[in-house]
């Protein structure tokens, strides 16, 4: 088999080309990027067939994003790919901070144990998209047509009529809903004459992609004005393959054509990790940091995700796998609404949730940008000021900012969350929108047992249900929208959700953030939240 970077997808003409009328789809994607693939995986664990377009012949070029937080591990394992990411992937948790030639400090991301996947994996991202398009050719639900391209779009009463470009010449579909997921040079927001809100850095940053032998811990190890790099940053990551990431942070004066020539590029590389080192490149590409989104993500029945809604800086990780968490956020509530279980309104809850956690992501980095590449010489004074004290004081630690890590947003403002029937800094900190936190099972782990669907899980240390506890997650369970029961008592998930001393239940959304909790158990209370985290009250 060729290597996933070097897959190509031939055009294959599809029943719909050379039909007398626009041919009718209830799910169009437009991407088949990670956010795309994403979308289509969930779609099919819930029954849905899509057709999913994308005007490339092969996977992304270069590895681009290549960090995977934990949470879009754990969506990914939800939709069967994750133990294939996490065999490929280089696991690694910790990071450390060096000014000049010394180490300031160093962090540890996912300090306790008891969780399935790690805190982080290196992956290249045509890797990611290759697992996503093996998972799915295996579903018989996702319709993959490479090589096509959207070039009209428009909006019906009821659908969006989209024109399509093809090697073999233009037809046309009729789509129920549409989810743009086309990147950041997205064709779906141009054609509807859309525009991003929000910055665009000067500072210029250089990617190598070198593929070399080395022995060095699995690390992330950031640097502030190096002497490689003096007045300057750098990064580097370990990626599979033996494929290095080297990020050299060159400033707004550089000459794009000169930086990406393979032999400055490699004076650069040879400055960092010594003169004698054997290499060959793999992926050279210069980039500005952008922090920019579209005012909002849902246009009617065309729903924008990932890059296609959103920019942010690389730094923190916080662009692929916010794109993740869009489709995971938007699949199940489109699956309700399709169904006729929700009403329409579910909808803009996406653009609600997904907006406030673009904007979590554009201040993050955006001040991270800022730290990295200070704007005047009182804000580099601040930083080295900063860097220096670090060494020493704990404190100042929590200052330094080389890319805040990408966490899962908490909804904490979300319309759809319900009651909180717990005190005010009670233990427990899953709280109304976040997202859950995972903890061993006997024989298994919790998210697993979770699932996609609405769940509501009974956690006490005491093995026996109250009665009426067994009797009203029985009545969940027959609702037109089923809430899966569970009970747990294992110590550390009990611990994890605040039941270590009094029982809890909780009530997890199909995207795994908590709907609402309680101390005991009130059907009633219960059903009020079901009908609120689906925008029927």
């Amino acid at each position: 088999m060729a290597h996933a970077k070097d897959r190509v997808f031939p055009h294959r003409r599809s029943a719909d080309h050379g039909q007398p009328g626009p041919a009718h789809h209830p799910i169009v994607i437009v991407g088949a990027g990670p956010v795309g693939l994403v979308a289509a995986l969930d779609l099919a664990s819930k029954g849905h067939r899509t057709v999913v377009i994308d005007k490339k012949s092969n996977l992304s070029d270069g590895s681009r994003a290549i960090c995977w937080a934990k949470r879009s591990l754990e969506i990914m394992d939800r939709l069967g790919a994750g133990q294939a990411l996490l065999d490929k992937g280089i696991t690694w948790k910790t990071g450390k901070v060096f000014f000049d030639t010394r180490q300031v400090y160093e962090f540890d991301l996912l300090p306790e144990a008891g969780h399935r996947m790690p805190a982080f994996i290196n992956l290249q991202q045509y890797y990611f998209e290759h697992y996503g398009v093996e998972a799915a050719q295996q579903t018989g639900l996702i319709d993959l047509r490479w090589q096509e391209e959207v070039s009209g779009l428009t909006m019906t009463g009821d659908g969006v009529l989209l024109d399509i470009a093809t090697p073999e010449g233009p037809y046309r579909l009729l789509a129920d809903w549409v989810i743009a997921a086309d990147g950041a040079r997205s064709t779906l927001r141009r054609l509807m004459g859309l525009e991003f809100e929000g910055r665009v850095f000067q500072d210029q940053f250089l990617i190598c992609d070198i593929k070399m032998k080395m022995d060095r811990p699995v690390e992330r190890w950031f640097w502030f004005d190096p002497p490689f790099n003096r007045g300057r940053s750098a990064l580097l990551h370990k990626q599979a393959d033996d494929v290095w990431r080297l990020d050299f942070q060159v400033g707004n004066e550089a000459d794009r054509d000169e930086e990406v020539r393979p032999e400055n590029a490699a004076r650069r590389v040879r400055s960092m990790l010594g003169e004698d080192i054997d290499f060959t490149f793999e992926w050279i590409s210069l980039y500005r940091f952008q922090s920019r989104r579209l005012q909002r993500f849902r246009h009617g029945r065309v729903l924008f995700a990932g890059d296609a809604a959103h920019q942010v800086s690389p730094f923190g990780a916080r662009g692929g796998n916010s794109g993740v968490q869009d489709a995971d956020n938007l699949v199940w509530k489109l699956d309700l609404v399709i169904k006729g279980q929700a009403p329409d309104g579910l909808l803009d809850s996406y653009d609600a949730e997904r907006a406030y956690a673009a904007d979590e992501n554009l201040l993050h980095t955006t001040r991270s940008t800022d730290f990295i590449a200070p704007k005047s010489a009182a804000s580099r004074m601040f930083r080295d000021g900063v860097l220096a004290l670090a060494e020493t004081e704990p404190f100042a630690r929590r200052l330094v900012n080389s890319g805040r890590l990408s966490v899962a947003t908490s909804y904490d403002q979300s319309p759809l969350n319900g009651m909180d029937g717990f005190a005010r800094g009670e233990a427990g900190a899953v709280r109304p929108g976040a997202a859950a936190l995972d903890a061993p099972l006997d024989g298994g782990w919790l998210l697993q047992q979770i699932g996609g669907g609405f769940a509501g899980v009974w956690f006490s240390r005491e093995r026996h249900v109250p009665e009426e506890v067994a009797r009203g997650q029985a009545g969940l369970a027959q609702r037109e929208v089923p809430v899966k029961a569970l009970v747990v008592s294992q110590e550390t998930a009990c611990a994890r959700y605040g039941a270590a001393g009094a029982p809890a239940y909780y009530l997890f959304r199909p995207d795994q953030h908590v709907a609402a909790r309680w101390h005991g158990f009130d059907q009633g209370a219960v059903e009020a939240a079901l009908d609120r985290a689906i925008a029927k009250s």
